[in-house]
C-alpha cells in the first residue's frame, strides 16, 4: 500500500514539475499565431458615396485591399424614384449580376463588409456578393451607414445570408459618411493603425 502511495506521489509531482512546461508551450505556440498579421479585405457597395468613404477611412487605419461591389443595373437620379426601385427590388429578393470581381477570395482572413442601409437591410448588391463568395470560415465585419435608419436588420440579415461564416455583431453603423470614431472601432475590435 506505502509503495502505490509513493509512486502516486511521485507521479503527482512529476505531473506538477512538466504540466507547467507544456502548457507554456501551448501559450506561445497560440502567441506565435496570434502576432500573425491576417489577409484583410475591404468590401462595399455604395450608392450615393458614403459607404465608400468609410471603406477608405477603415483601408487607412489598418490597410488591407479595397473592393468596390459593382453590378449590372442602374437607379433614377432623383432620390424618391430611388427609394420605391429599391425597396422594389429587395422586396423580391432581387440579386443584380455582379460586374466586378475578386480573383482569390481564399486569400483572406478577415473581411470588413459595408452595406447602406435601405428599407432595413442590406442592399441587393451586397446580398449579391454574398451569394457569390465563399466566406466560409472567415471573419466578417460590417459597417453600415444609414440616413437615420441605423441598424436596423442589416447585421442579422447578413449574417443569415453569410454560408458558413462567422459575421461579428460588433459591426460599425455610422449617419452618412462620418467617420468619426473609426480608430477607436477597430482597435476594440483588434486591429491597430498601420
Amino acid at each position: 500500500m506505502k509503495k502505490q502511495t509513493l509512486l502516486a506521489l511521485g507521479a503527482l509531482a512529476l505531473s506538477a514539475f512538466i504540466a507547467p512546461k507544456i502548457f507554456a508551450q501551448d501559450v506561445a505556440k497560440d502567441n506565435t499565431m496570434n502576432t500573425e498579421t491576417p489577409k484583410i479585405l475591404i468590401a462595399y457597395y455604395s450608392y450615393s458615396g458614403n459607404t465608400k468613404e468609410v471603406a477608405e477611412a477603415i483601408h487607412e487605419e489598418i490597410g488591407g485591399d479595397l473592393f468596390e461591389i459593382k453590378t449590372e443595373g442602374s437607379y433614377p437620379e432623383e432620390y424618391r424614384p430611388m427609394t420605391v426601385q429599391a425597396k422594389q427590388e429587395i422586396e423580391r429578393g432581387y440579386r443584380p449580376k455582379l460586374t466586378s470581381s475578386l480573383d482569390n477570395i481564399a486569400q483572406y482572413d478577415v473581411v470588413f463588409l459595408g452595406s447602406p442601409n435601405w428599407w432595413g437591410t442590406i442592399t441587393p448588391q451586397v446580398s449579391s456578393f454574398l451569394d457569390s463568395y465563399d466566406l466560409a470560415g472567415k471573419k466578417v465585419i460590417p459597417f453600415i451607414t444609414h440616413g437615420g435608419g441605423g441598424v436596423q436588420n442589416t447585421v442579422k440579415d447578413m449574417n443569415a445570408q453569410c454560408r458558413g461564416c462567422s459575421v461579428s455583431p460588433d459591426a460599425w453603423v455610422g449617419y452618412g459618411s462620418r467617420t468619426m470614431g473609426i480608430a477607436g472601432w477597430l482597435e476594440d475590435l483588434g486591429f491597430k493603425s498601420e
